[in-house]
């Protein structure tokens, strides 16, 4: 076990069996348009970072309009927190029921003892994501064991919703449990939904897809499809190729509301905390293809998320209700898994995570020598900007001259190397563009197609 990372479930399975300018329309990512007239998603997730800077175990949202890139809501910070049990939730999942309304569900865990034994799942009920209401504990097995991950889905055979998680069985290893309820305040004695006697854990469905059924969970370190034409326990049958980059769990399916792509995130814990996607137009195939991480970005030290469709109302209502972030990261184009950020006071690119991940959130407010420009303002150390000296970059303090306000402000621009993202040429040097070399930031003239490369970024959250 690594100091300061968490312990995999699957690593004790095997050993034990400010005002941003986002709200101005000229330098924000899109955040706070509207969105009414498309479709959009909201992503459940809890938080852990490296050295735990970022890690709170409370119900965490982020909303998207493409599945793909997320904005955290509520700054990142939680919306809800258990009050009961272990105090502390993991693994959030959100359902639309079939009244319109939403339920959260969560396993009853804080922090990472995988011994700890809780025979209940967290319940919220809500009408729209922006209140949570009648929190409670649902009691689901009565066996000296966990209840991790729990989703549910709509089984329309039976006329109740299926709640799934993972428990140790009789066979001494996980399986996917089944109880069914109708309301989610009385439950079903359990049933044992999936068991290939092996041990599987993050249960994730996705149902009547052309008549067909499918789960996908977590064997040993992969992400594997099983699927079935009935809703029945002991019905599925793996069928798929498993996917995985490094140690990878907490599958989560999700269908575009304006394509015929499927994506499958997941989540790995080496190092802990990075989402990878991929992506099928075929999900009877059971073979994926994976992204570029230029396609996505994840909220800050998100873990096992669970990801729903909702309204482009619902998308305005949400920001509404809990706030855009007041502050941006920099994703690098070429280099998608890092992230600008300062370290001992020099900017540069480093790959996602790192603590103290505020070193690479930043308030992109007006120029301080052009308010039509932009300068970068540290979020971790709010005094300081980001400048260049010497044609590198360094997080200074404001001294109030005009040199320093000239070397902290930039020009945005179409990115260079991929107009939807974003470029920044120098207020004072106009001929250099702000990029990476050697993952240091710098101002340099652009000429090749790697400048370009260098000098393009998507900023986001």
């Amino acid at each position: 076990m690594t100091p300061g990372l968490p312990l995999s479930r699957r690593s004790f399975l095997g050993m034990a069996a400010a005002t941003p300018l986002a709200v101005t329309g000229a330098l924000g990512p899109g955040a706070g348009t509207a969105q009414a007239a498309g479709t959009a998603y909201a992503m459940a997730y809890f938080t852990e970072s490296p050295n735990g800077t970022g890690t709170d175990y409370g119900l965490h949202l982020a909303v998207s309009t493409d599945s793909l890139n997320w904005m955290p809501l509520n700054q990142n910070d939680p919306l809800v927190t258990p009050t009961e049990g272990a105090l502390g939730l993991r693994d959030p999942f959100v359902l639309r029921k079939q009244d319109g309304t939403f339920v959260v569900l969560a396993t009853d865990l804080k922090g990472t003892d995988w011994s700890y034994v809780s025979q209940y799942v967290h319940v919220w009920n809500s009408p729209d994501l922006r209140t949570f209401t009648g929190y409670h504990r649902l009691k689901v097995h009565s066996l000296n064991t966990h209840a991790w991950a729990p989703e549910a889905f709509w089984d329309p055979g039976r006329g109740q919703y299926a709640l799934i998680y993972s428990a140790v069985g009789a066979g001494g290893h996980n399986v996917i449990m089944v109880n069914h309820t109708t309301d989610f305040v009385t439950a079903s004695a359990p049933q044992v939904f999936f068991d290939p006697g092996y041990d599987v854990i993050d249960g994730d469905m996705a149902v009547g897809v052309n008549g067909v059924n499918y789960l996908y969970f977590k064997k040993n370190q992969k992400l594997v499809g099983a699927r079935s034409t009935s809703l029945a326990p002991g019905s599925f049958t793996e069928f798929s190729t498993g996917v995985a980059h490094g140690g990878t769990e907490a599958p989560t399916l999700v269908k575009s509301q304006n394509s015929s792509t499927w994506y499958l995130w997941g989540d790995t814990y080496t190092p802990n905390g990075v989402f990878y996607a991929w992506q099928t137009t075929d999900l009877a195939s059971g073979t994926w293809t994976a992204l570029d991480q230029k396609a996505y970005t994840q909220p800050v030290n998100s873990k096992h998320c669970g990801i729903t469709p909702i309204s482009g109302t619902e998308y305005d209502n949400l920001v509404a209700r809990w706030g855009a972030p007041a502050w941006n990261r920099l994703k690098s184009y070429n280099y998608p898994a890092r992230y600008v950020r300062h370290a001992n006071y020099v900017g540069r690119i480093d790959e996602y995570p790192f603590d103290p991940y505020t070193d690479s959130l930043w308030q992109l407010v007006p120029g301080l020598a052009d308010s039509a420009g932009v300068s970068f303002r540290s979020v971790s150390h709010p005094s300081r900007y980001l400048r260049h000296y010497d044609y590198q970059l360094q997080l200074d303090a404001d001294d109030s001259t005009s040199t320093f306000a000239a070397d902290a402000t930039f020009y945005r621009t179409a990115g260079l190397a991929d107009a939807s993202w974003t470029s920044f040429r120098s207020y004072n040097n106009p001929t250099r563009y702000l990029r990476h070399a050697d993952y240091v930031l710098r101002i340099d003239p652009v000429s090749t197609a790697t400048d370009r490369q260098d000098a393009t970024f998507r900023v986001g959250y």
